[in-house]
């Protein structure tokens, strides 16, 4: 797979460019499955053309109308999603043992990474209790207010949160995949893309959850900036624990 090799920090960082979903896929899987302890981590940027995608948990109910639009079955975490042009995905193939953290915090510092990448645009990302992504307030995406439903610490024997996303629109979503304490998929970021296909499913699996970009909230920048800000903050933010 052609790429443009880079290196930031303690990663190998790839350019892909615009590639199919599916080949990306078993190219990060070939690339775990085949690496050893001394294997450099890489994180793999690119587009997609139009896909949906569809994790371990997806339920079939949540693709309301495929249309042209392919769907593909992964092996991630998570349920429905939709990849299109001047979407960002950041594929971090990490050694999770070696760096000393596991699936939970690496889902934690990949949203932190993007809230870091959104306010360096001008935009206040925030996470929310009981759904794993970033999301923007869309009547205010530059306040700092912190929202009510943001996580908190959890009671020991509490259920977990049912989300709530009222007034809000999601910008980035997650996926992940560990095997031999080694991580692929990743992270989308939405920068400047067609949003229509997202009112084709539930996405994420939440009924009615709006789904935003850097566009729509008034930022108006290219992908590939985007992109080297983002390799940025998930270099520092993925840094090993010392």
């Amino acid at each position: 797979m052609a790429s443009d090799l880079s290196d930031i920090g303690a990663l190998h960082v790839r350019d892909l460019g615009e590639v199919q979903y599916l080949p990306t896929c078993q190219a990060m899987q070939d690339f775990t499955a085949q690496r050893g302890p001394d294997t450099p981590d890489e994180l793999w940027l690119c587009q997609h053309p139009p896909v949906f995608t569809q994790g371990l948990a997806g339920r079939d109910e949540h693709l309301l109308v495929a249309g042209d639009i392919p769907m593909v079955r992964t092996n991630r975490g998570g349920q429905i999603t939709y990849h299109g042009p001047g979407q960002i995905l950041a594929y971090p193939l990490l050694d999770l043992k070696r760096r000393g953290f596991f699936v939970k915090e690496l889902v934690y510092r990949l949203e932190g990474a993007v809230i870091k990448t959104l306010l360096h645009f001008g935009l206040t990302g925030h996470r929310v209790a009981g759904a794993a992504g970033v999301y923007l307030q869309i009547d205010d995406p530059r306040g700092h207010a912190r929202l009510p439903q943001r996580p908190t610490r959890p009671t020991a024997g509490a259920a977990l949160p049912k989300p709530v996303f009222d007034g809000l629109g999601k910008v980035a979503a997650l996926g992940i995949k560990v095997s031999r304490h080694c991580s692929y998929h990743g992270v989308a970021l939405n920068v400047a893309m067609d949003l229509s296909p997202y009112q084709r499913i539930n996405p994420c699996g939440h009924a009615g959850l709006k789904t935003v970009d850097l566009s729509t909230m008034g930022v108006q920048v290219g992908v590939t900036e985007v992109a080297h800000v983002l390799s940025q903050k998930l270099a520092d933010q993925l840094a090993p624990r010392i």
